[in-house]
């Protein structure tokens, strides 16, 4: 009997597939199920011979020699199980014997136990694993009917919720593709991941099919304290239910979540639900750009104080930048939103109410334009003045070095004449510690007087320039007609 291994090792639809990688044509992809069904079977025969064999002979450290034999048909076991999906492991359940499947679900991680359980017919499942119910894992999938008007949540945590519900809306966060599998299976549809949007053409990213389903791949502003990002969304409409896929929890669904199940009359068709929810994302939207005013008239205050040191202009040159970026991805995701709905309402799947909303959620989309167009602007001039202050301090640096060479100049004239041979002759008849005392006064005084009139010069400029902007204008003459 094959004993119990748990290797904490990663489902391989957990990894993320190569970029450029492209699924196997049905013939190649037959073959290698075949492959590995062979191959399992090899692997399940060779063990039981060859402990058979190696138990029915007499030989030194015969228990040393069954444990080697055992943990090498084990691991070629597992190697073999790490690079198969969850759906070829199922498979392979079903094809083989019910000894030998249960001998395989044993060698299974803890881990992928679940994805498998997925995958097999109900029949099988209680062979291997009794009652055991395959349940949502990490994933959260909530299902919403309509009771009274309003939305009712239904989670989704093993495939005996979906039965005999007939939902509005069917939320998938974070499903795992055998998860995302059994639900498109229910209602007659394949359902994608969330992350295969970021892959699609501009075009290609809004469809309606032939049988009248329409997939939509859109962007939601997640917006957290120094994390800004926007969320990949996958929304399918067939047959009076809108499925949406993403991998990240969103303040625009919580918030709609909570008007529908709270409110009554907010429960309607599954097109003006898919409007609420992108008139909740441009509500968020709308909510962070408040932010970004906020932000950024801090930043103003700060910059046109009366000074500005270069370590709190880096620091403001670093927020004006988070709040660019956050500026630019707000334009980015209400142009998205707003093709969406442009596209709903082309589609004409709308009834008068959403289409309604639609229309005014396109408002507010204009609106929310101009906004993120004049903070640009103020952006653009707040960095420009923080530069501009950067340039004030380096000039200020600058002239203070220029003022300190233009004061110790005629000191080194008088300390290089001091040090020549012709100042000890001038100065023979006297004592030397007073001819070079009054030499060194005399450097002091001509230092302290060149400081004096370069700030008396500086003080005077400066009285000018403030009666020259304080007095009227005077017509100007310096011209030629």
């Amino acid at each position: 009997m094959l004993a119990s291994a748990h290797v904490g090792t990663r489902s391989p639809e957990a990894c993320p597939s190569p970029a450029g990688a492209l699924p196997l044509p049905q013939p190649a992809a037959a073959a290698a199920k075949r492959m590995s069904l062979e191959k399992i079977t090899e692997l399940l025969r060779k063990q039981r011979l060859v402990e058979g064999m190696v138990h029915s002979q007499r030989m030194p450290r015969q228990q040393l020699v069954e444990t080697m034999v055992h943990r090498t048909h084990l691991a070629e076991i597992q190697n073999l199980l790490h690079r198969l999906s969850s759906r070829e492991i199922g498979n392979i359940l079903e094809a083989l014997s019910p000894d030998d499947a249960r001998a395989l679900w044993q060698q299974l991680p803890e881990a992928r136990e679940n994805d498998v359980l997925w995958e097999v017919p109900e029949p099988l499942r209680e062979h291997l694993a009794g009652g055991r119910e395959p349940g949502a894992g990490q994933a959260r999938i909530n299902a919403f009917v309509v009771r009274d008007g309003r939305l009712c949540q239904v989670p989704v945590t093993c495939r005996q919720d979906l039965a005999g519900i007939a939902p509005l809306w069917v939320d998938l966060l974070d499903a795992t593709p055998s998860e995302r599998q059994y639900v498109g299976e229910r209602f007659g549809l394949p359902l994608p991941a969330p992350g295969e949007a970021t892959d699609l053409e501009v075009s290609s990213r809004f469809i309606r099919e032939e049988h009248g389903e329409i997939r939509l791949h859109s962007n939601f502003l997640l917006d957290r304290a120094g994390d800004s990002r926007s969320v990949p969304v996958v929304f399918i409409l067939k047959g009076g239910v809108l499925f949406s896929l993403r991998n990240e929890e969103l303040p625009a669904f919580r918030l709609q979540r909570r008007r529908a199940t709270t409110q009554p009359g907010q429960a309607g068709d599954c097109g003006g639900l898919l409007v609420d929810l992108y008139g909740a994302d441009v509500e968020y939207s709308a909510d962070s750009l408040e932010g970004i005013y906020a932000a950024v008239g801090r930043v103003g205050r700060q910059v046109l104080g009366e000074s500005l040191s270069d370590e709190e202009a880096a620091r403001i040159l670093a927020t004006i930048a988070d709040e660019e970026d956050l500026n630019g991805r707000i334009r980015s995701n209400i142009l998205d939103t707003q093709r969406a709905i442009s596209f709903l309402m082309r589609c004409k799947v709308l009834a008068e109410s959403p289409l309604d909303d639609a229309r005014q959620i396109l408002r507010d989309i204009e609106s929310l334009n101009n906004h993120t167009a004049f903070l640009f602007d103020k952006i653009n001039f707040l960095m420009d003045a923080t530069i501009g202050f950067i340039n004030i301090n380096q000039n200020r640096r600058v002239s203070q070095l220029t003022v300190f060479g233009v004061v110790f100049m005629p000191i080194n004239i008088l300390a290089g004449v001091g040090g020549m041979s012709e100042f000890s002759m001038m100065t023979s008849g006297v004592p030397w510690p007073l001819a070079y005392g009054a030499l060194v006064l005399g450097m002091g005084l001509v230092g302290w007087g060149t400081y004096v009139g370069l700030r008396h010069m500086e003080a005077r400029k400066a009285g000018q320039g403030s009666a020259r902007r304080g007095a009227p204008d005077s017509p100007r003459t310096d011209f030629k007609l």
